[in-house]
């Protein structure tokens, strides 16, 4: 496999400079008009240019576009660390192309290490601070471009959700997944640690093994190595048509990774120069694009509240019902990390995101524009699936639907999700007394106290956007349940939300929440749920009389956080 990696890079070095020949050339901006010409042209702007000069910028330099480079290093966040790197890199490219690159930076938050206590609260939220940042740095400095650098769960989609609010050109490098952990010969990553936890609360493994399993899960800097959220966002990104084809899943330990984020420095001016913004790339068909390219790698349950909220920028509603609609149609086709098997690496190796995306060309929108300045069926034009093990031909797929599923009925009257690649065939139906917690705390307790058995449907309330608040991530329970040998036998429902760690029967997203009154809100201990992934349907076995009339005496809770960030979740009287 690793000699194999080297072939494929060149493969793809080779098609970025083949096929998009226009980046590596400067720009010729002269006769532009620039947004940057608010702070740098005529007479009347010798303060603003005295200031940029004390930044080392010359005169000549007054004529060149202004490029925001948006970075969100830190070195706390494992796919963050190497980002400083990457921003060389881009920088260099920018300016070799004729722009002047201005770098600077955006908080970031570790999912893995934000899980599981009061942090998690605290990683949605995250988005929205991010998207404004961008949005104030650029509009505050009347940039010309965007590149943003970037590699995690809410940092991607809240830096795509500020180009799109803002509408200058833009591109973004996406940093690119960690390798795969290797331990006894087994492929291992940052997901099998919460299920371990569950193996030795079981105990399947012993404290020494648990150890042993720490130290090999996560060997490199990166996102974590399998299909979770970071890394299907990533894949989005690209299959959106905003960052450079292959972008998302090489290596962050590559060097094609600094190739190409030398290549995204040049090409970011070239945008500016043909003046292609987002609101060009970012169309109702490229979002269907996206969502098609989701379900066939079964990517994680959260791009649905992230693909919705950037199209929301863009202007464009995509409804929850457009998911469920492209999920019957598309086939699964990569049986990836958490629920399968392949990590990212192999993903890259078999031909990234174009290949799937040639693989899908019959099912995709092809005269979408892209930030290569050409269209979505000229960048697959010469695409090739390099291994079929890890993307199936549509005739022989994983699963014949795609891997995510929107559920309704009498307990999620506004819909819940379900990521289906991650769900056993036996689960796809399952009934079962309830198990009832109003916190994520308690359900781990009772999880690990093996108070929950075989058949149980466990539900964990009050830890939606508002009543969480945040709408935290549930991997510890999910994990507990599948470490403990559980994930065939048990499922579990939440109005929060999963990491894209999370596999098993796991239903999150259940709307109207219960901090709102949503009927999760009344269920009670011993309460038969049926579960029908197949026929879309989750319920409580009550009849609407009962459902009411519970409701009818249900009475709303106090928020738990009253101050910071997070009372902006609670509602009030005009709400």
């Amino acid at each position: 496999m690793n000699k194999a990696i080297p072939h494929l890079n060149h493969i793809c070095f080779q098609g970025v400079n083949l096929k998009y020949k226009i980046i590596g050339d400067i720009a010729d901006v002269r006769n532009i008009k620039l947004r940057s010409d608010e702070i740098k042209k005529g007479t009347e702007k010798a303060p603003h240019r005295s200031l940029l000069k004390s930044l080392g910028l010359q005169d000549d330099d007054m004529t060149k576009p202004f490029i925001g480079v948006a970075n969100s290093y830190t070195n706390i966040v494992p796919g963050h660390i190497h980002l400083r790197t990457i921003g060389e890199a881009v920088k260099e490219g920018i300016l070799s192309a004729g722009g002047i690159p201005f770098e600077f930076n955006t908080i970031a938050v570790c999912d893995g290490i934000a899980m599981g206590h009061v942090g998690m609260r605290y990683s949605l939220p995250s988005r929205e601070i991010i998207a404004d940042s961008v949005e104030i740095m650029l509009q505050a400095h009347s940039l010309d471009g965007l590149v943003m650098v970037s590699d995690c769960d809410k940092i991607t989609p809240g830096m795509l959700m500020a180009a799109a609010r803002v509408n200058i050109p833009s591109i973004m490098v996406t940093g690119g997944p960690m390798k795969a952990g290797y331990l006894d010969g087994k492929k291992v990553s940052y997901a099998n640690l919460p299920e371990a936890l569950g193996q030795f609360t079981a105990g399947k493994i012993n404290e020494k093994e648990l150890n042993m399993l720490e130290n090999a899960a996560c060997p490199s800097c990166g996102s974590c190595s399998g299909m979770f959220t970071a890394n299907t966002m990533a894949c989005m990104t690209e299959a959106l048509g905003l960052s450079l084809p292959y972008c998302a899943t090489s290596l962050a330990t590559s060097a094609f990774k600094l190739r190409i984020a030398r290549a995204t420095g040049k090409q970011i001016v070239k945008l500016v120069k043909e003046d292609i913004k987002p609101s060009l790339i970012l169309t109702k068909e490229a979002f269907e694009n996206a969502i098609t390219v989701d379900m066939a790698l079964g990517g994680s349950t959260n791009t649905i509240l992230h693909l919705t909220a950037i199209a929301k920028e863009a202007g464009i509603t995509l409804p929850l019902s457009a998911f469920d609609e492209i999920g019957k149609k598309v086939p699964h086709l990569c049986s990836m990390i958490p629920s399968g098997i392949y990590a990212m690496e192999d993903l890259d190796v078999a031909g990234g995101i174009p290949a799937v995306m040639s693989e899908l060309k019959s099912m995709l929108n092809l005269n979408m524009l892209t930030v290569t300045g050409k269209n979505i069926g000229e960048n697959i034009k010469e695409a090739k699936v390099l291994d079929r093990a890890v993307i199936h031909r549509l005739e022989d797929p994983v699963h014949k639907e795609g891997g995510i599923a929107i559920l309704t009925g009498n307990l999620a009257p506004k819909g819940a999700v379900i990521k289906t690649a991650g769900v056993a065939d036996s689960m796809l139906k399952h009934t079962g007394p309830a198990k009832v917690y109003d916190s994520e705390k308690e359900a781990i307790t009772a999880i690990r106290n093996k108070e929950v058995k075989a058949g149980d449907v466990v539900v964990i309330r009050y830890e939606g956007p508002r009543g969480g608040p945040g709408m935290p991530e549930m991997l510890f329970p999910t994990a507990a349940i599948a470490g403990m040998g559980l994930s065939e036998s048990v499922a579990l429902i939440t109005d929060g939300r999963f990491s894209g760690a999370t596999r098993g029967g796991s239903i999150g997203h259940v709307a109207p929440e219960a901090f709102d009154g949503g009927p999760i809100a009344v269920i009670k201990n011993g309460d038969v749920i049926t579960i029908d992934i197949q026929n879309r349907n989750l319920k409580v076995e009550l009849s609407d009389e009962e459902l009411k009339q519970r409701l009818s005496t249900w009475k709303p809770r106090l928020p738990k956080i009253t101050k910071g960030i997070l009372s902006r979740y609670n509602p009030t009287p005009t709400d």
